[in-house]
């Protein structure tokens, strides 16, 4: 959740150390601070709030020394507040964590019965009294102290060590958190992830799990922290340029997002999607034609979003590859023994690859012997690191907290692994396949068709701005597009939305529904198109607002929509009759690919609500980016 950033080299680190952490502002956090060794030792500086807060008292105190560490903090441990503000300090250690010591209470009791006095309510402050409590038991190297301390900890972490005698060197280690090392001339780098350190280098190395680095101006080494074997990685080459990860003139980089959907598609379909033989051409999933044949079951795992993308993919496997699939929410499977069998395809869908929930999940699933396959948009993540196989997006860095890029690249992902595992099983004839990919290979173009009515969705959003609540319905592959787009907008907006399963609605919703709430209904022309007309019809009689996704040129929806138009006198005030349907509308296309579409509209309309009603689109409270703590 929270942000680390780190820096050793020949500059000053302040100013590098705070705007990596202002490009990781996206990950939500609620205070943040420096440690930087200034040649009188380590010195702190935090500031509660945002990072305007942490520049103001850098401008009082400002800190002058080439190594340095930095943190924003996602509440878990105490509340928001400069003492339980990152870095924490005991002795000369200055400490930066991201995730949870789990057996933090054992270990503050021992440590408060030795008489360690602490100075903040958090986990994280264990660890820098751990590591101060070796060394001055005779530690002389810092690495062999943090390694002592971790041996005691129990958890998830991704933890950056300084020491005030030390100047040259940061030490870094991690566990189920994830923690890349950045590679300079002169200098060296570490971040939490990779937009950090886009300014600086496209060099990187993702420390793995139970690995610890030194890291220093001349380099870095790695080794284990169990025995400190030494570990050789190569670095990798990272393909973002800096700009990606900037704003590109939108407002806000949500709407940047959803605008670079059909790139991020193109992306994500490039190279995998054979015409010619109607196959997707993806041998990194590890599923052989042998192994496709034996699955008896596909057992989607994520979280949030990620789980709406899981659903659309159990639609398909089941009608493209004829496999039983259900779908998990990962915090679920951890704690409620699942059963999974040596014929489980495990698909993890997590868009950071490092969703701690869903990683558990994994963990659980491949001991009992399921193949699991990772959908994941970052390079070796943990998920990726921990499957047998993966299939990554190509979404790019995705900065915005809601996700939108993501998602639909999500999609487009489970829906080839779809079109693979039916080729494999003999399920998905060529004809049929053919038809699928080719309509997915015209999916970017229609995505720009409709993200070029963009202004029409706002001109809706302003209409419905003053609404408490909102319902959103759909069925099938719909269904997920639903939930989605409801999400999108409690997330940004707060204004209280639920997706329901269309046919769900007489069986309590319909009870909410009267003349100031405003009905998403998602109404493409696919196989459930009249029963959902029927149930607009249904929201319409009981005067709901009703809002419509549909196929262009759908006269039925426009006249459902406005039926009698009478003017309308609510709770709210009263309303002219309407000149125009509300209805957002998507081309034609084959049903497999319709919720690439569909969702567009729900991801604009959820943005402009939120803008118009002036909340913070890309950082809403209480949200992270990446959940790395349960």
């Amino acid at each position: 959740m929270c942000g680390i950033v780190g820096y050793v080299g020949a500059k000053d680190s302040a100013p590098i150390l705070v705007e990596g952490l202002r490009r990781l502002e996206y990950r939500g956090y609620d205070s943040a601070g420096l440690a930087v060794h200034t040649g009188r030792g380590i010195e702190i500086v935090r500031a509660v709030g945002k990072l305007a807060n942490l520049d103001k008292a850098l401008a009082k105190a400002p800190l002058k020394g080439a190594t340095g560490i930095g943190h924003t903090r996602w509440a878990t441990h105490g509340r928001p507040s400069e003492a339980n503000a990152h870095p924490h300090v005991a002795g000369k250690i200055a400490v930066v964590h991201n995730g949870i010591i789990e057996n933090h209470v054992e270990l503050r009791r021992e440590l408060e019965g030795r008489g360690v006095k602490f100075s903040s309510d958090t986990d994280t402050e264990i660890v820098a009294h751990l590591v101060d409590q070796a060394m001055t038991e005779g530690e002389t190297d810092l690495e062999t102290a943090v390694r002592r301390a971790l041996h005691r900890v129990r958890g998830a972490y991704a933890i950056a060590v300084v020491h005030g005698e030390k100047p040259d060197h940061i030490v870094v280690a991690k566990q189920d958190s994830p923690l890349v090392l950045g590679l300079g001339e002169g200098e060296n780098f570490v971040a939490s992830d990779i937009p950090a350190l886009l300014a600086h280098t496209r060099d990187i190395i993702l420390l793995a799990d139970g690995e610890m680095a030194v890291v220093r101006k001349e380099g870095i080494t790695i080794t284990t922290i169990a025995e400190a074997t030494p570990v050789t990685r190569a670095s990798r080459r990272i393909d973002w340029s800096p700009t990606q990860a900037e704003k590109g003139g939108y407002k806000h980089f949500m709407l940047k997002e959803i605008h670079e959907q059909p790139r991020a598609i193109e992306d994500t379909l490039r190279g995998r999607v054979d015409l010619a033989t109607a196959d997707v051409l993806a041998g990194e999933i590890g599923v052989s034609d042998a192994l496709a044949k034996k699955i008896t079951r596909v057992y989607f795992v994520a979280c949030g979003t990620s789980a709406h993308a899981a659903m659309a993919g159990r639609y398909w496997i089941e009608q493209l590859a004829r496999v039983p699939s259900t779908v998990e929410i990962g915090s679920e499977v951890r704690y409620r023994e699942p059963v999974f069998t040596d014929t489980d395809l495990v698909v993890a869908v997590s868009q950071s690859g490092e969703t701690l929930d869903t990683l558990a999940a994994v963990k659980t699933a491949k001991a009992a012997g399921a193949t699991i396959v990772a959908v994941a948009n970052v390079l070796d993540s943990a998920i990726p690191r921990a499957a047998d196989g993966s299939l990554y997006t190509h979404a790019g860095p995705e900065i915005g907290v809601a996700s939108t890029k993501c998602f639909t690249t999500q999609l487009a992902a489970l829906l080839l692994l779809a079109v693979y595992l039916g080729r494999r099983r003999g399920t998905l004839d060529t004809k049929n396949a053919h038809r699928i990919l080719d309509a997915l290979w015209h999916v970017p173009a229609q995505m720009r068709d409709v993200l070029s009515k963009a202004e029409d969705v706002k001109a809706v959003a302003k209409k419905h701005l003053r609404a408490r609540d909102m319902l959103f319905l759909g069925r099938g592959t719909q269904f997920p597009i639903a939930l989605e787009g409801a999400l999108k907008l409690k997330e940004i907006s707060y204004i209280h939305a639920e997706g329901y399963a269309a046919g769900e609605m007489k069986h309590g919703p319909i009870a909410l529904i009267d003349e100031d709430m405003p009905v998403v209904v998602v109404c493409p022309k696919d196989a459930h198109y009249e029963k959902t007309l029927s149930n607009m019809q249904e929201v319409k009689a009981r005067e709901g607002q009703l809002i419509a996704v549909c196929t262009a040129g759908d006269h039925d929806v426009a006249r459902v929509c406005m039926g009698d138009a009478p003017p309308r006198s609510t709770r709210h005030g009263s309303y002219p009759p309407p000149s125009a349907p509300d209805i957002f509308e998507v081309p034609d296309a084959a049903p497999e690919v319709l919720p690439l579409l569909t969702v567009l509209p729900l991801q604009l309309l959820a943005y402009y609500m939120a803008d118009l009603k002036g909340t913070d689109v890309d950082q809403p409270r209480n949200l992270a980016k990446t959940v790395t703590v349960e």
